[in-house]
């Protein structure tokens, strides 16, 4: 493990910081702060786990934030939370053994898959808000969507950037055209899959805790202080700087193989 010096710790700071600012307008601050641990010198595989930690508080948060939206949802659209947890847990699985040299190997493709996603999340957003969706929420369509759901969980356990958008876009198959519901459900199960991800991850020790700790501190003051400025840049602004960041990262870690 590297030493926590001034230079890494401000760096480690910084990135949470940066990713709680992105995260208060857009999301997708995990594209900040993982490739930045793996450049401070952890391993793919720990500056992962060390960076689902960090972020994790945050999106507890933004539960809290959207419980006057999950009280209007029908009970049984919570019954998604059983597969988050459990393709969660599954992924966290996956990557404690994975190799590292080889999650470092799919560290471009995962950060370009991530990048990628996040790309299309306006467009997708904007076709929701226009009422978009299927409008039949049967039994049928609620069991597809928990099958897709364990799916997005395995991978959200495993990586976890751009696993809102896959999420949206199973609400919107099952009936859900309101976007503060839909974003207050999406929040919820990513609190699922990441929290018992974090649970695993802690229980295993796969976590760099002096990172964790001035993470958690950036991202909740990046997500407090920092909305304000966010603001004054502009939604389509935040969004083009973390579309920049993740192309030039995946290009980079291209590169560096």
């Amino acid at each position: 493990m590297p030493a926590l010096d001034w230079i890494h710790g401000g760096a480690a700071f910084g990135a949470a910081f940066l990713a709680g600012v992105i995260n208060s307008v857009a999301g997708g601050g995990t594209l900040v702060t993982f490739p930045t641990l793996i450049w401070l010198g952890l391993n793919a595989v720990t500056a992962n786990a060390t960076s689902t930690v960090a972020i994790w508080p945050g999106i507890v948060g933004s539960v809290w934030g959207y419980r006057r939206e999950l009280q209007a949802l029908a009970p049984r659209l919570f019954l998604l939370a059983i597969p988050s947890v459990v393709g969660g847990l599954l992924g966290a699985w996956l990557l404690r053994f994975t190799p590292p040299g080889t999650f470092d190997r799919l560290v471009p493709y995962l950060l370009l898959f991530a990048t990628v996603l996040f790309m299309v999340q306006e467009g997708v957003q904007r076709r929701l808000k226009a009422g978009g969706g299927a409008t039949h929420q049967s039994s049928k369509w609620l069991a597809g969507a928990m099958f897709f759901q364990l799916f997005v969980a395995i991978y959200g356990g495993y990586f976890g950037a751009g696993i809102g958008i896959l999420m949206l876009a199973a609400l919107s198959i099952i009936g859900l055209t309101e976007i503060h519901q839909m974003n207050a459900l999406r929040v919820l199960l990513g609190g699922a899959i990441n929290g018992i991800a974090v649970v695993y991850f802690v229980t295993n020790r796969m976590v760099y805790w002096p990172d964790v700790v001035l993470m958690m501190v950036g991202a909740i003051a990046g997500g407090w202080g920092g909305a304000g400025f966010a603001r004054r840049l502009g939604g389509r602004t935040v969004r083009r700087i973390v579309i920049g960041i993740g192309l030039a990262l995946a290009l980079s870690f291209l590169v560096r193989r």
